[in-house]
């Protein structure tokens, strides 16, 4: 069992998703995400501002943010978001434990702004919530430097001098 399978299953049981939607979309997940890559959350949500539109589920693991939609008439199944965490701007949420809920925004590549709203049970699970998503997005995301693998013209890092630092009289 891979590293998704072994995570995702836990995570889906921690919300408590019914067997028959995890196999609806797990299709759509699977050719999204990698199989190295770890689940930190699976979680039903929904657009504040266009209810109606059907239901959502959201997958967030260490690299990727994947959304599906379900349409309530026909039950079809589309994928709505798929993108690296690093690729997300002006990531932001709001818990707000008297409502039991959470509201994720961020802005996708394309410029487009997305809201979820994330119900939850109990107001305990509100913080929860929180803690993870600032798990995912403060700590985990690397600097822009820490993502540079080489620059144009620069010989491997064996090659390169070393920096002259004087010694310090005493």
């Amino acid at each position: 069992m891979d590293v998704f399978s072994r995570t995702f299953l836990p995570a889906a049981a921690e919300a408590g998703l019914a067997v028959q939607t995890l196999s609806r979309h797990m299709p759509v997940f699977r050719r999204c995400v990698g199989s190295g890559d770890a689940t930190i959350l699976v979680t039903r949500c929904s657009r504040p501002d266009r209810p109606v539109t059907g239901d959502y589920l959201l997958l967030l693991t260490h690299r990727r943010l994947v959304v599906t939609q379900q349409t309530r008439l026909l039950h079809r199944l589309r994928l709505h978001l798929n993108t690296e965490l690093r690729e997300l701007s002006n990531v932001t949420w709001s818990p707000d434990p008297r409502l039991h809920s959470v509201e994720l925004a961020a802005t996708a590549i394309d410029g487009i702004r997305e809201r979820f709203l994330i119900r939850t049970s109990h107001p305990k699970r509100v913080w929860q919530l929180d803690a993870l998503l600032n798990h995912a997005f403060r700590t985990r995301l690397r600097t822009p430097r820490e993502r540079i693998v080489a620059t144009i013209g620069e010989g491997p890092a064996a090659a390169r001098p070393s920096v002259f630092r004087p010694a310090v009289a005493r």
